[in-house]
């Protein structure tokens, strides 16, 4: 630990240094990259390299005498505990409705003073935010300095991993046909070109996938589209001879990833730009010329990607039955190992990961396995690691929350198995998860109702009982995309027009409770939205329900049966079943009868 505190403690002197070298009085270290990805390559990793702290998501601060880490509840137990001895300090986010930390530097800093920050790696929207708030401080604002470069010797370089095709049968619609989508949007809002920084809407908009993030199919590049062709900006060498010629003949043509703000500057007189001010960078809206207008609105191809086609969903079920036939195989050896083989966390990610292996249409994982044992199972986002991690043995409960890539299709599950005996208390916050789980599961509403308005439907069961999680309830997910897509949030997040759920997407359900110290307990299944008929049918628009993709049994020896309604219980009986017919002629031996056992009817 000191090893380590003195070497971030190192790296942020050498920061003040490099700021006092450029007459800056406070730094903004954003996570993100000049794709604003949630995943990030190691060379964008600056939060990280910096700080120490390792969470995918949160905010760094450092003024000439302070340094802050701004976190959400998913990585306050964990802040902490890696940002111990370093001096940098946790600033709790406890609300989304604004950045806490542009509130936070106006305090630190005098009126006349600089902030800096890389307008590379900055949000359009975010810097809207930014330039309001230190204007309001009278605080100067600098976006053309990369000071994590100044600092870090031996910043790893742009990845280099080939792009290939993501083809037919799984690619359910052409990349020509994606590409009229598009334009007929821009058409339709009178633009002449857009321009697309966010990696899966690139991917998904040309039907090429990548190896650049790691757990998400997705490679660093730009694209430019115009009426009447594109371009793709990406490394050299990343795209073969035969995929680059397949790729002209649909119009799009390649140019070096470095020459994308090039591109911007040469775009002719009249141009009219769409950008997505959430998904592309300050640095390259300000490459666009002043004799080009810029529109700011979500990229068509978000929206278009979301809504998932039948074909598309056909796909996702059968993902899902192979990616339930691997958990059963592995549940079946895990719980038969109990009490015979030393079992850690690092087993199950190792057992599990090995058994979606197997399974067809298999790419990889979709993100980190999460497996907390009791106390670890009250960190959101823990992971297990070589140096730090739990001996599975005793009582109390394991949380596992894990996905896989599969050619047609993402998954991402969390289910809660008891080890020993478990107590009435870990019972009854077992059961009104699962309440919460069940109770949006089973909800019908309007078309076009905005998610977040459905986030109340998971905490209800949970708010009657006093409890609450900081989290939000469910993400989008993407096809064979990233685990965690938009624009759909079932989340306290404040509503626009843009999260409207709509038939075809697919969407995570996870509420849970979080006993700091004791356990966690979060049920997750993913879901996806589908026609409705009502006895109302029509007279009050079209309504929608949730189709639970996710096979594998949800465990019921945690369940405190006085707590559940006998409507809920008909629908956990009804899920097994389905659980049990879909997964059934998929395993054999012991994962078979594992899931004959854990399927029974209450």
């Amino acid at each position: 630990m000191d090893s380590r505190t003195s070497t971030i403690t190192l790296r942020i002197e050498q920061m003040r240094d490099a700021m006092k070298a450029q007459g800056v009085h406070a730094v903004l270290v954003p996570s993100s990259d000049p794709h604003l990805s949630e995943y990030l390559p190691e060379r964008w990793q600056g939060r990280q390299w910096l700080s120490g702290f390792t969470g995918s998501m949160g905010t760094l601060v450092v003024t000439l005498d302070r340094a802050a880490i701004f976190a959400d509840t998913r990585y306050w137990t964990q802040a902490e505990v890696e940002l111990a001895g370093t001096g940098i300090q946790l600033e709790k986010i406890t609300s989304a409705v604004s950045p806490q930390f542009i509130d936070w530097i106006a305090a630190q800093l005098k009126p006349g003073q600089c902030l800096a920050v890389d307008g590379q790696v900055l949000s359009l929207a975010l810097a809207h935010q930014l330039r309001a708030g230190m204007a309001r401080a009278e605080v100067q604002l600098r976006t053309d300095l990369d000071l994590i470069d100044a600092v870090w010797a031996g910043r790893p370089v742009l990845p280099g991993a080939a792009v290939f095709e993501h083809l037919p049968p799984q690619a359910t619609v052409s990349r020509a046909d994606k590409l009229a989508q598009v334009r007929a949007a821009m058409a339709t809002l009178g633009q002449s070109h857009h321009f697309i920084s966010s990696v899966d809407d690139v991917a998904w908009l040309l039907n090429l996938r990548g190896s650049d993030v790691e757990y998400n199919p997705v490679f660093m590049a730009h694209a430019l589209v115009s009426l009447q062709g594109a371009t793709l900006f990406v490394g050299a060498g990343k795209i073969d001879a035969a995929l680059q010629a397949r790729l002209q003949a649909d119009g799009v043509q390649l140019a070096d990833y470095v020459d994308a703000a090039q591109a911007l500057k040469a775009l002719p007189a009249g141009a009219t730009v769409l950008m997505d001010p959430r998904r592309v960078t300050l640095g390259l809206r300000e490459a666009v010329p002043a004799h080009a207008k810029v529109r700011e609105a979500i990229n068509p191809s978000t929206l278009a990607k979301s809504r998932k086609t039948e074909a598309e969903a056909s796909f996702v079920r059968e993902a899902m039955a192979q990616d339930g036939a691997a958990m059963c195989e592995f549940y079946a050896w895990f719980e038969q190992a109990q009490g015979k083989e030393r079992l850690t966390e690092l087993t199950v990610d190792e057992k599990l990961s090995a058994a979606r292996a197997r399974r067809a249409g298999f790419v990889g994982l979709s993100f980190p396995t999460i497996a907390g044992f009791n106390a670890n199972g009250a960190m959101p986002h823990y992971r297990a690691t070589p140096e730090s991690h739990a001996v599975i043995e005793g009582n109390g409960l394991l949380l596992i929350d894990s996905g896989a890539q599969y050619l047609g299709g993402t998954t991402d599950i969390t289910r809660v198995w008891p080890i020993g005996q478990v107590s009435a208390a870990q019972k009854r916050d077992y059961t009104l998860v699962l309440k919460g789980t069940l109770s949006l599961s089973r909800a019908c509403f309007p078309q076009g109702t905005l998610s977040p308005m459905l986030d109340a439907l998971a905490r209800a069961p949970m708010w009657e009982h006093g409890l609450d999680y900081g989290h939000g309830t469910g993400h989008g997910v993407g096809y064979f995309m990233n685990v965690h897509e938009g624009p759909q949030s079932i989340s306290k997040a404040i509503p626009d027009a843009n999260m409207a759920m709509e038939a075809g997407m697919i969407t995570s359900i996870e509420p849970g409770v979080y006993r700091p110290g004791l356990w966690g307990v979060r049920i997750e299944n993913l879901v996806l939205n589908v026609a409705k008929a009502t006895p109302e049918q029509g007279a009050f628009g079209s309504m929608l329900a949730f189709e639970t993709l996710t096979l594998c049994p949800i465990d019921t020896r945690c369940i405190d049966m006085g707590l559940m309604r006998a409507d809920e219980i008909a629908w956990l009986n009804a899920y097994h079943a389905e659980v049990r017919a879909r997964l059934q002629p998929l395993v054999s031996g012991d994962a078979l009868a594992w899931l004959l056992a854990r399927t029974e009817a209450l």
